[in-house]
């Protein structure tokens, strides 16, 4: 879940606000502030990964309270009544700017940015590599899921893109299947061919296939056929 807080003068805006994300539930608002101050407060005693700031407060701007943060700061959604301070926001590399009133798709829009940049963060080579225990956050148009690496039992390639298969569904990741893989931990998933990734704890069964290969049947009932290079490196690295 994605911890935020709302720092807007205005308690019919943070009225308003709170209403709109209640259709987000990956977002926890764990606390208000009015001003710059009682923000700063807050932040620190919070530590949010996500805040919807407004540019104008009681006693000082939201670009203040931005400039007096340590690094690395929270997210950032700037919510205001005036986009002329848009550029100046955006030098904060702030994930968006909505202008009020706030419509329910245009902050559809910048949680997914939100999303986007998350997922961008977590699967970077730059990282370390993920464990099974590892929890990330996926989601649809549809739905959310906060799941282990370990529940996930096949990545499929789509173009630019990810997709994920769950238990219950199947989510987009907006990372190329080699960038995925390469977070991955290796004892626990194996690039069976050019377009699929298999999570090795959800085999159920292995059967010879055509030309020397293999082909996978994982309990959900999907099957993977390996290409004859993942085949012979399977069988070598598990003495088939």
């Amino acid at each position: 879940m994605i911890k935020a807080v709302i720092v807007e003068d205005e308690a019919l805006a943070r009225k308003e606000l709170r209403f709109l994300l209640e259709g987000h539930h990956e977002i926890v608002v764990v606390g208000e502030a009015f001003s710059p101050r009682e923000a700063a407060k807050l932040i620190h005693a919070e530590r949010p990964e996500l805040v919807f700031l407004d540019v104008n407060l009681r006693g000082g701007s939201g670009l203040d309270l931005l400039a007096g943060l340590e690094e690395p700061h929270p997210a950032v959604i700037f919510t205001t009544a005036y986009s002329d301070f848009a550029r100046q926001a955006f030098d904060f590399d702030a994930v968006d700017y909505l202008v009020k009133p706030i419509r329910p798709e245009r902050l559809a829009h910048s949680l997914r940015k939100l999303h986007a940049a998350r997922e961008a963060l977590v699967f970077s080579a730059e990282q370390p590599k993920l464990t099974a225990e590892t929890r990330i956050f996926l989601r649809n148009s549809e739905k959310s899921w906060y799941v282990t690496l370990g529940e996930i039992p096949l990545i499929e390639s789509e173009g630019n893109h990810s997709r994920v298969y769950l238990p219950d569904g199947v989510a987009l990741i907006h990372r190329s299947l080699t960038a995925v893989e390469e977070r991955l931990p290796a004892e626990l998933f194996f690039r069976a061919n050019r377009a699929q990734l298999i999570n090795l704890v959800h085999i159920e069964s292995i059967e010879p296939w055509f030309s020397q290969t293999l082909k996978a049947m994982l309990r959900n009932g999907r099957s993977v056929e390996f290409s004859r290079r993942s085949s012979h490196i399977f069988r070598e690295s598990r003495s088939l």
